[in-house]
């Protein structure tokens, strides 16, 4: 099976887990309900880690073919950090909907209601953890911009020097970089989930998953669209 292949099916598997995030109760009223929501939250991480580590097999063979993503829809592709999303988009998902619900919900709390423990409840220890993590991942995002650069800058003096030979090499240099940012892309969302709790974990990867799905279906709007007038 073809990775192009692997995708589709993957989506097809990643929808199935949304609709069952959403449909698990929120906020979990008893240990059963809790325990449930771990047991979503796992199966999530899990198929997002699956996804990668075939996307890494791929990264040793065809790394081109990665970066060129032709099951993504040319707007996706426009926002492709190293063959996927950048790493720090996980703390803006976060801020954007915990400020989203704390706007929703501010007649509650003038009113002195209880807190429901989503994102917008966030803690000052836990908004310290996140900007704190925030920095490093976007200290990491740099370092592995800036060996793109430098390897581009060596892909072109090869090719100008007429160095073939060491493509091959060139070409495995690039699939390491493209896996070093997956492997930042998952430790990320781990790390992240690590300091929330399931409740605001559930939000976290809606929100993201909804994100995700907002951009595909305006980049095959774009693409349809596009195709009719050419």
């Amino acid at each position: 099976m073809g990775f192009q292949t692997f995708h589709e099916r993957w989506h097809q598997q990643l929808e199935q887990l949304v609709l069952k995030l959403k449909a698990a109760p929120r906020p979990p009223s008893s240990t059963d309900q809790n325990n449930h929501l771990l047991e979503l939250i796992n199966s999530f991480l899990a198929h997002i880690s699956d996804y990668y580590q075939v996307k890494s097999a791929v990264a040793h063979q065809d790394v081109l073919f990665l970066l060129a993503a032709p099951w993504a829809s040319t707007f996706e592709r426009s926002l492709h950090w190293l063959a996927g999303w950048r790493p720090t988009t996980a703390f803006q998902v976060v801020q954007t909907e915990s400020t989203i619900l704390f706007e929703n919900r501010m007649l509650d709390i003038l009113d002195g209601r209880s807190l429901t423990g989503d994102l917008a409840d966030l803690s000052p220890d836990q908004f310290k953890c996140l900007s704190h993590l925030q920095c490093v991942t976007a200290q990491e995002e740099n370092a592995l911009s800036q060996q793109l650069s430098d390897w581009q800058d060596a892909a072109s003096d090869a090719m100008l020097l007429r160095y073939e030979d060491d493509m091959g090499e060139m070409m495995r240099d690039l699939g390491a970089i493209v896996q070093k940012a997956d492997e930042l892309r998952v430790s990320t969302l781990r790390k992240v989930v690590e300091l929330l709790t399931p409740h605001q974990t559930v939000d976290f990867l809606l929100s993201a998953a909804n994100l995700h799905s907002l951009v595909r279906a305006r980049g095959l709007n774009n693409d349809r669209r596009n195709d009719l007038i050419n």
